[in-house]
């Protein structure tokens, strides 16, 4: 806990400064605003922060009540607003409140400073992007925005009212910890589906793999064959989408392993990340080889907040997780290896997730858990070169087979030869 009155004269004036470069900086943007620039701007918010600031740094315990005053001549700012300019928005007294909010954080303590500085930089990002965001939001359907609002009540419901034990019923299942994966991989699709809306319905075929990756590398993988059937003359172009997206896998696991089990992280960045750039350098000699101006459209990506796979995931995810620990205990690593390939041929994500996890409790080893990791991504690499070949043209297949057959031999390569 910082206090200001006794702490040194200079740490308590880089604190107000701190304070105020926030307010100035979420000042700046508001200013910029047409909505908003009338209202307060780029002198105000910085006093708004101070405001918060020396309040809780010199009269605490009345902060709730410097609060309720400040709101007093926001209310009649607002109040004028509407009444001249007709305009209900409510973010700029928001945004007022909150910076004084931020400015109190500054003075609370060093982890509460380091925060207010992480939402100070988000909320100015979120105030900056108000059109892209409405046009996002315009674009949704009612299905879309239906489905999205089912999801998000469910996880607030369902989440917190799971137990969180391993639970006999369940074979010694943790159904907190199944129902948490499945909003995290879940969530990743989404920010990805949010990246891709903003951009555009259309956008050039690296941001085409790297979302379609992040969604579903082998949606994007059956959309690509399909347009070389349309359109033979593009299989160039879906060719680099389609391994763009099949390499997005690799570091998609890094992630799942670094929040479920950052101590196996070290293990698995080497062989993932190998593929990983053999993989990138492979992508790098398609796009060299297809025109830069050409796109492709990505209509067949849907909202990932949907109720349905999510439970068909969460349901693959705790069979995976099942059969993994009790092949482990039945046939010790070879059986894992087996369900790692298998579990593979559909979905990456439960395997690497399902291992990091038994890796963090010890049921398996780091060897283990890292081999099958490597032999998930391996299994659906090759999935990936099959849809190609089977699904699309010769020429795509054929390309397609080549490229992502080097990326695995480079994941052999990394199993068999010892580091």
């Amino acid at each position: 806990m910082f206090d200001p009155l006794t702490a040194p004269l200079s740490e308590v004036v880089l604190r107000l400064l701190v304070a105020t470069s926030l307010g100035a900086l979420i000042g700046l943007e508001r200013e910029q605003s047409e909505s908003a620039g009338r209202f307060a701007g780029s002198r105000t918010f910085p006093l708004f922060a101070l405001y918060g600031a020396l309040t809780f740094a010199f009269f605490g315990g009345t902060l709730l009540a410097a609060l309720g005053v400040l709101v007093v001549p926001l209310t009649v700012a607002y109040a004028a607003r509407v009444w001249t300019d007709g305009d209900l928005g409510l973010t700029t007294l928001t945004s007022a409140l909150l910076t004084a909010i931020l400015g109190a954080m500054t003075m609370h303590s060093d982890r509460a400073a380091t925060l207010a500085v992480v939402v100070g930089g988000a909320v100015t990002v979120l105030l900056s992007v108000k059109d892209p965001l409405h046009e996002f939001a315009d674009r949704i359907d009612a299905s879309e925005q239906l489905a999205s609002a089912k999801f998000i009540l469910i996880v607030l419901v369902v989440l917190p009212s799971l137990p969180d034990r391993s639970m006999d019923a369940l074979y010694g299942l943790n159904p907190r910890f199944v129902w948490l994966m499945v909003v995290f991989v879940t969530g990743l699709g989404f920010v990805a589906y949010v990246l891709g809306s903003v951009l555009g319905a259309e956008r050039g075929i690296a941001l085409t793999g790297v979302v379609g990756g992040f969604v579903s590398s082998t949606a994007t993988t059956v959309s690509m064959a399909g347009k070389t059937a349309q359109n033979e003359t593009l299989y160039r172009i879906c060719a680099f989408a389609v391994v763009t997206a099949s390499i997005v896998m690799f570091p998609r696991a890094l992630v799942e392993v670094s929040v479920v089990n950052p101590d196996l992280l070290p293990a698995v960045a080497l062989p993932l990340g190998v593929m990983t750039a053999v993989g990138a350098v492979s992508a790098a000699l398609l796009y060299w080889r297809t025109a830069a101006d050409e796109s492709i459209e990505t209509e067949e990506m849907k909202n990932p907040f949907r109720l349905r796979p999510a439970l068909v995931f969460g349901a693959v995810f705790a069979v995976v997780l099942l059969v993994s620990e009790y092949a482990n205990q039945w046939f010790g690593a070879s059986g894992v290896y087996a369900t790692a390939f298998f579990s593979g041929l559909a979905d990456v994500d439960a395997m690497t997730i399902t291992l990091s996890r038994l890796a963090a409790q010890g049921t398996v080893s780091t060897e283990v858990a890292t081999t099958g990791i490597v032999i998930a991504a391996i299994a659906n690499t090759l999935v990936k070169a099959g849809l190609a070949l089977f699904l699309g043209t010769y020429r795509l297949g054929r390309l397609v087979s080549i490229v992502l057959g080097v990326v695995v031999l480079s994941g052999v390569a990394m199993l068999v030869v010892p580091v």
